[in-house]
């Protein structure tokens, strides 16, 4: 059992964001990624649509007796991680916006929150905020076309940068000192944000190292950490595309094969 494959989903790339924290605190283990490209952003999809794709990915990982499964994705965390962990057995490790973190680190108790519209109007994210974010100033953006670009692997091009721009501004205008990224395909446009920012004192927030920290927990709790040998990584996609192995190796800044899933 310490040696089965985790498996670990996003609506695209994006959670490969995820995948990297988790390869550098749990180097042993062996780890199965599923972008679902075709059907991203999960943001644009109605939630029976949603559920079919879940469905469709927590199946495969079954097939590859995966022990545990990770949603690198916050719209799939906000309304199907618990259907998800009723449906199935294994350990499922949600994702959540930083919004903890956020009111830890600032000053000005002003916070941005870039997250999808789902994510944001999700029961899960408001009780998050709720809990958290009392006597705290929460502006929200749902970045539309965020995930496209990241999606297409264009992380600084000029059409990026506007986009980042039209989001991130309105925010720097009302003082926020912190800005949560609440989509795991926002952290691979860091650099761009944080040029757009220029001089403004702004720290940027994920959740990758909070995931790999759980999901180590977990782990060694249920005594399935792999400590045999050094893990390997395996990739899959719902989009059959040449380009997409060029965006997937650019992102994990080495050659990647991915294989194609037909659903």
């Amino acid at each position: 059992m310490s040696e089965a494959p985790i498996g670990i989903f996003d609506s695209g790339v994006g959670g490969l964001s995820i995948l990297n924290a988790i390869q550098e605190r749990l180097p042993n283990e062996n780890l199965i990624y599923f972008a679902d490209s075709k059907y991203a952003p999960y943001g644009k999809l109605d939630e029976a649509r949603l559920k079919e794709r879940c469905l469709f990915i927590a199946n495969f990982f079954h097939e590859q007796n995966t022990k545990a499964m990770v949603i690198a994705c916050n719209t799939a965390t906000a309304l199907m991680a618990e259907w998800l962990r009723a449906e199935y057995s294994i350990p499922i490790i949600a994702i959540e916006p930083a919004i903890k973190p956020a009111t830890l680190i600032t000053k000005t108790n002003k916070i941005g929150v870039f997250a999808t519209s789902h994510t944001l109007s999700s029961q899960r994210y408001q009780n998050l905020k709720n809990t958290y974010a009392k006597g705290f100033k929460v502006f929200e953006s749902h970045c539309l076309g965020f995930v496209e670009q990241v999606e297409l692997g264009e992380l600084e091009t000029e059409q990026t940068i506007g986009l980042i721009k039209r989001y991130l501004q309105p925010m720097l205008n009302n003082n926020i000192d912190t800005l949560v990224l609440g989509c795991t395909h926002y952290p691979f446009l860091k650099n761009a944000i944080q040029k757009v920012a220029a001089e403004t004192p702004l720290t940027i927030v994920d959740n990758a190292n909070a995931v790999s920290l759980q999901l180590n927990k977990i782990l060694n709790e249920q005594g399935i950490l792999n400590s045999s040998h050094s893990g390997r990584s395996t990739f899959y996609s719902s989009l059959g595309s040449e380009s997409h192995n060029s965006i997937f190796s650019r992102l994990l800044s080495s050659d990647t094969k991915v294989n194609y899933i037909a659903d």
